[in-house]
């Protein structure tokens, strides 16, 4: 059952599947916070992307699961199983796109077809209260901060040669993105979308909480000489990034929707907010460019051929999306998902 109530002027774009302009921002920052973290030459300092931006994309990742299965209104008992069946296959898609992306030889940990396996394991606990998935959080979180700091240095360390083990252990423990740890993230989102998004103390409790959360993380990692780098997957990193991703989503869902402010910050947000619309294609595209730039340059490419290619990647990425939003609709990729998570509920 859709949610009855009014929202805010401008929160939603009509047009275009009722997608929430604010989150769509964050979300085309996430993925051009990945450019920047991909292509900043590895002697650089850790910039403010490297791995908060795909901390955020994490955060987001949970924030359209809410969203799916109706944010603060859910969906009503009868037709919940077609939902969960429309996630599963959506996950089903970013797996199966994700481990393709992987033969390709971008240098990059993909990212895509980790969130797949964690939408699978997230399909049961869709509809469950605000204080259910709390709990859950919580209870990852604890077991996050006992295992990981044992954690293999590779999946291949962890599992030997048994390939049966190999992309579980990748996708939840030993990988990247371990899911022990960023569901946890995805969590977060998913609470904030079932708290409704549109709902102006969500969004400034979004902002508080965050903040706060962030301090306690980046201060406390500071305070105690801990850990809370990028991809460290320390407790620090988890606040810190985590709560700075949820004060993100609330300040510009805030901003895109406030009475003076509202409508220049959805202005000038509008472009990168069709990146954010488009994701799947926007981030695949990157990952294929990726590959052939390290055909050309083996060597990974100078500074100044790494920041070029960054540069062109933001505004070619800006260009394309911007205009095929405005005249086409629904990008490529977001196209085909919507197609084969459409058939489940024929």
């Amino acid at each position: 059952m859709a949610d009855a109530r009014p929202h805010p002027p401008g929160i939603r774009t009509a047009g275009d599947g009722g997608r929430i302009v604010g989150v769509d921002v964050a979300r085309g920052l996430a993925v051009m916070g990945m450019f920047v973290a991909h292509l900043v030459p590895s002697d650089w300092p850790e910039t403010i992307s490297d791995g908060r931006s795909s901390v955020l994309f994490a955060t987001l990742a949970g924030v359209s699961l809410g969203l799916i299965s109706g944010g603060s209104a859910p969906t009503e008992r009868p037709s919940r199983a077609s939902v969960r069946v429309s996630v599963l296959l959506r996950a089903l898609f970013l797996i199966a796109l994700g481990l393709l992306l992987r033969t390709f030889d971008s240098g990059i940990a993909i990212i895509l077809d980790s969130y797949g396996a964690f939408y699978v394991v997230l399909v049961p606990l869709l509809f469950l209260r605000r204080s259910g998935l709390a709990t859950v959080a919580f209870a990852l979180a604890a077991l996050a901060t006992a295992v990981l700091p044992g954690v293999p240095s590779s999946t291949t360390e962890a599992v030997g040669g048994d390939p049966l083990l190999f992309l579980p252990s990748d996708w939840f423990y030993s990988g990247y993105y371990p899911g022990v740890l960023w569901i946890v993230y995805l969590l977060v989102g998913l609470i904030a979308a079932c708290s409704d998004l549109t709902r102006r103390s969500t969004q400034l409790l979004m902002i508080g909480g965050g903040a706060v959360a962030s301090t306690i993380g980046y201060g406390g990692a500071a305070l105690l000489g801990t850990d809370a780098s990028a991809h460290s997957d320390t407790v620090w990193e988890m606040f810190g990034a985590g709560g700075l991703a949820v004060l993100v989503i609330g300040g510009l869902t805030l901003s895109t929707t406030a009475p003076r402010i509202g409508p220049v910050a959805r202005a000038i947000g509008w472009p990168i907010g069709a990146v954010g619309a488009m994701p799947l294609t926007i981030y695949t595209v990157q990952i294929a460019i990726l590959a052939v730039f390290r055909q050309v340059w083996a060597d990974g490419g100078e500074d100044g051929e790494r920041l070029a290619l960054l540069i062109a990647l933001i505004a070619g990425a800006i260009a394309f999306a911007t205009l095929w939003r405005r005249f086409a609709g629904r990008g490529p990729l977001e196209r085909l998902v919507s197609a084969v998570t459409t058939v489940s509920r024929r």
